[in-house]
């Protein structure tokens, strides 16, 4: 296993249930939590635009104030960078994790994180970031995106933390899920959980001969293991799943050869993330 959890911070409510969570993997896996937070560059202000058909010299005046403030701007937000991953380092280290370190980095989100991805066993991100639009619960601008680049698994920490002691494997046989799977067997993040593989599909031979592969992989992993085959739509039969069951976390491959291919990676899948009250572990 890598030696380190990557647990991206920033502005948002979301902040304090990834470190959380952070901590709770951490204990699990024996690892120590490395902290980042990225400031992304600012829109481009069309500045040219500002100064219009004046003077040379008031649009130089004009330029000069607006660098100042462009650098006043950088200031602050550096200064506040530091301050959350102050308050996050003192959140996982009060939660008994030891942190790595915290890095504080400029850049376009994406990119800069999985250019650090290095050694992480896992990415640890909130559901939506700092400006995330709760009236219609949006989620964050990048959290597909990230998914889709990252090599990874993804953590994507729900709003708050609670106990986590289960976890729903969303499985179809697909070369993703079965490398979910794999995951699962080998990572002590997983270990006396309760796991339960639920299929969305048809109950024939195939996806019963898929299901029981996948819990042989797990129970020779020694975990306790159950099968389930739900038919309907991924997205709600999934949802409404840890919803009835008290589910803690879901794991999912990020692409499949089904129905749930659409639903991990595409428009249900920000339905799922946005319904689902448990965090949610992703594997490209």
């Amino acid at each position: 296993m890598s030696n380190s959890l990557l647990a991206l911070v920033d502005g948002s409510v979301y902040a304090k249930s990834v470190c959380d969570h952070a901590v709770w993997a951490a204990s699990r896996m024996d690892a120590p939590v490395d902290l980042l937070h990225v400031i992304e560059p600012a829109a481009e202000a069309g500045i040219t635009d500002l100064s219009g058909a004046i003077t040379l010299g008031a649009r130089t005046a004009l330029l000069d104030k607006l660098a100042a403030l462009d650098a006043e701007r950088a200031k602050l937000l550096s200064q506040k960078g530091r301050a959350i991953l102050d308050d996050a380092r003192a959140l996982v280290e009060a939660g008994g994790a030891r942190v790595l370190g915290t890095h504080l980095r400029q850049g376009k989100l994406v990119e800069t994180v999985i250019s650090r991805e290095g050694t992480a066993g896992m990415i640890m991100i909130g559901k939506r970031g700092e400006e995330a639009d709760f009236a219609s619960l949006r989620l964050g601008a990048h959290l597909e995106r990230f998914i889709r680049a990252s090599h990874k698994p993804v953590f994507v920490a729900s709003r708050a933390f609670r106990p986590i002691d289960s976890v729903i494997v969303a499985y179809d046989g697909s070369a993703s899920s079965q490398r979910m799977v794999d995951h699962i067997a080998r990572n002590p993040l997983f270990a006396g959980l309760a796991i339960d593989v639920v299929t969305v599909g048809p109950t024939n031979r195939d996806s019963e001969k898929s299901q029981e592969n996948a819990r042989a992989v797990l129970e020779a992993a020694g975990l306790a293991v159950t099968t389930t085959i739900l038919s309907g739509q991924p997205d709600a039969v999934l949802g409404k799943r840890v919803a009835d069951t008290g589910t803690t976390l879901v794991a999912m491959g990020a692409y499949g050869h089904s129905r749930i291919r659409s639903f991990v990676l595409g428009s249900t899948t920000s339905e799922m993330l946005r319904s689902c009250k448990a965090p949610v572990v992703v594997l490209r």
